[in-house]
């Protein structure tokens, strides 16, 4: 459930883009923004989902919004639709880079044109969508919120490509933070745990494919909406990096500098391993 929906006018009447809007984090995300006054931009590929996300919106929060169709692995289709939110609402102030996708396959046996696909979904999405629409945010002093991952500081067995993906992810929005310093520009790295979403769900497999079978159970899973909350918050502190894993502290320490010992104890839990060693 949301808290203090209306303690904070922080973003009233603000401008907020947001990549896979329609599902999952994204979508609640959504909604805690929108009772927060904001007015939204959801890029989604479910032209359906985004009619009836928006509508939901205007229904349920009184809301401002619009949905756009757009893949942002592709460039110029995210210049569009940016320009098209840039025409209707006079500029952006927030830009959440939500969209992403997984894979759950080893190395070897992972096809390149997943690699491909998952880096142009996660890290050319994000980087098309900021492209886009930093002449905006710098303008209006606004803010970046870009989901990364446990993944982005712990290795996850299995996820070679959505590792990397998320790697990449760091070393971009880092550098640009350093040289955005003094336009009034934040940045903050979201690095959720695991959460219940369709992007698990929907994980790809080495032949490009949807995985068969459902994710193994992780210990606690978080909802998208107590997510969305933190990344709220986070949002209204301006925040630089903000981790939610249920396993944030130790798997940081433990991956950083005593590797052995999360190879052995925390990597085969993190990445669902059967104790068999399968996955």
């Amino acid at each position: 459930m949301y808290r203090k929906v209306f303690a904070n006018k922080v973003f009233d009447r603000k401008v907020v883009l947001i990549s896979g809007g329609c599902a999952g984090i994204g979508r609640a995300l959504a909604m805690r923004l929108a009772q927060a006054g904001a007015r939204l931009v959801i890029l989604d590929l479910d032209q359906q989902a985004l009619d009836s996300l928006v509508q939901h919106l205007a229904d349920h929060h009184n809301a401002e919004a619009m949905g756009v169709q757009c893949d942002v692995a592709d460039a110029e289709a995210v210049a569009r639709a940016v320009a098209l939110a840039v025409e209707r609402f006079g500029g952006i102030d927030v830009l959440v880079n939500n969209a992403g996708i997984t894979h759950r396959s080893s190395f070897a046996e992972t096809e390149l044109a997943v690699f491909q696909r998952i880096m142009a979904v996660n890290y050319f999405g994000a980087l098309h969508c900021t492209r886009a629409a930093l002449p905006s945010l710098i303008a209006r002093s606004g803010q970046i919120i870009v989901l990364s991952s446990l993944s982005g500081f712990a290795p996850l067995l299995y996820r070679s490509a959505y590792n990397a993906s998320k790697h990449a992810l760091h070393g971009l929005f880092e550098t640009l933070r350093y040289e955005l310093k003094g336009s009034g520009v934040n940045v903050m790295l979201v690095c959720p745990g695991f959460t219940a979403t369709d992007l698990r769900k929907n994980a790809l497999v080495g032949d490009g494919s949807v995985a068969a079978q459902p994710p193994l159970a992780m210990g606690k899973v978080a909802s998208p909406q107590d997510v969305a909350e933190a990344i709220y918050a986070g949002a209204l502190r301006r925040r630089r990096l903000l981790v939610l894993s249920n396993v944030d502290w130790r798997a940081r320490l433990l991956a950083r500098f005593f590797p052995q010992i999360f190879e052995r104890v925390l990597l085969p839990r993190l990445s669902g391993l059967k104790p068999s060693g399968r996955h």
